[in-house]
């Protein structure tokens, strides 16, 4: 019995580990150093996000804004700093800020308001997408200081600082999931919101901060892509929510709510930045990418809802 509980915890293990063999024997070049530590960097933008995603889907919610966030943090945080001549370290806490607040807004448009999360985080995506063409007029900021690679593009030894940053919004999320009251309401909306709400947890406020922190991580993720790219464009987060999303359910959190570990999130973000590194390697074109990368998403919420119904039979 301990041996099949052991195995399932850690079978999105296997499946990281497995999928680097096939890779690798596909192509050598895909577990040199140098692949390897590209892989961080890559994956280090959707993994900062994911820890915020993860709350989020805890509580059988969505975050479709998290592309938009990204976006908007690139486009002001570059303002601030070339437009403005803001110092960098006050331009990056103004525009992280920013981002907690647009959570907020989603929090309270789902919390207070009443609107499904899927409605009301779409429609932040959307309003906040626009500002950031309107803020920008349409076009590329650029012209930072050196200093601003520090967050995306500067190494300790060979290990990017950015995967550094990575593994510390894990190690928060964890805490904040397993030691934390917070973290066990978390689990308690998401499995039972009525019950939750009738045992003494402030659901409404509990929401509140879930969308907020889903928002501050989303916009640490712009901050590490604007100072990867050394360019803020007006589409540097399109699409990024969806990585994000199968990141997190591919990771095992369940989207029907209650059920997950950051440590299975840890495992799904290395699994989609493996499988895209692999498939570029491999010279599949971008197109491919994207119907193999719905049919793994397909999978891991269709596996979810049929175990829902097993346990519920």
């Amino acid at each position: 019995m301990k041996t099949k509980k052991l195995m399932k915890g850690n079978a999105i293990w296997l499946v990281f580990i497995a999928e680097v063999i096939i890779f690798t024997i596909a192509n050598h070049n895909f577990i040199t150093p140098n692949n390897l530590v590209a892989i961080l960097r890559q994956v280090a933008v959707y993994g900062i996000a994911s820890v915020g995603m993860t709350f989020v889907i805890l509580i059988a919610g969505i975050d479709l804004s998290i592309g938009s966030i990204i976006t908007f943090v690139n486009i002001i945080c570059a303002y601030f700093m070339v437009n403005m001549g803001m110092p960098m370290i006050v331009a990056v806490i103004i525009s992280v800020l920013a981002a907690t607040l647009v959570g907020v807004l989603n929090g309270f448009m789902v919390s207070t308001i009443g609107i499904p999360a899927l409605i009301a985080t779409f429609a932040s995506q959307t309003i906040f997408e626009g500002l950031a063409y309107l803020i920008s007029g349409g076009m590329p900021i650029s012209g930072f200081t050196s200093n601003f690679g520090f967050f995306g593009k500067w190494s300790i030894g060979i290990l990017p600082i950015c995967a550094i940053i990575m593994a510390i919004c894990f190690g928060v999320g964890a805490f904040i999931l397993n030691k934390t009251y917070f973290g066990r309401f978390f689990y308690a909306i998401g499995g039972n919101e009525d019950a939750a709400e009738l045992s003494g947890i402030r659901v409404s406020r509990t929401k509140y901060l879930i969308y907020a922190l889903s928002g501050f991580f989303a916009g640490l993720a712009g901050i590490v892509m604007l100072s990867r790219a050394g360019s803020a464009q007006n589409t540097a987060g399109k699409g990024y929510e969806f990585d994000v999303i199968t990141c997190v359910v591919l990771g095992g959190v369940s989207v029907n709510g209650g059920v997950g570990r950051m440590s299975g999130v840890v495992a799904g973000v290395l699994i989609i930045g493996s499988l895209t590194n692999g498939m570029i390697l491999m010279n599949v074109s971008s197109y491919a990418q994207m119907v193999v990368k719905g049919l793994v998403l397909a999978i891991a919420v269709g596996i979810d809802c049929l175990t829902k119904k097993k346990q519920a039979a």
